[in-house]
């Protein structure tokens, strides 16, 4: 989170992308960054790909955290 807040005090941070989600931590860490920076998630990484990005469904992702 510390390094987050240092990125954004450097640069114009509007937003978030959410990658890497076959780890156990299902982006946590991303949603607590970006409440903290006060920027929406605005992509989410299916793949490894830059194509794999897509807009980010806040209900798709609850949805899928919920899923067992």
């Amino acid at each position: 989170l510390r390094q987050a807040l240092l990125f954004r005090d450097a640069v114009d941070v509007t937003g978030i992308a959410l990658t890497k989600l076959d780890g156990t931590a299902k982006g946590g860490i991303a949603l607590a960054i970006a409440q903290e920076l006060g920027v929406p998630v605005k992509l989410i990484g299916i793949g490894e790909g830059l194509e794999d990005l897509r807009p980010f469904d806040p209900d798709d992702f609850a949805r899928a955290l919920l899923e067992v």
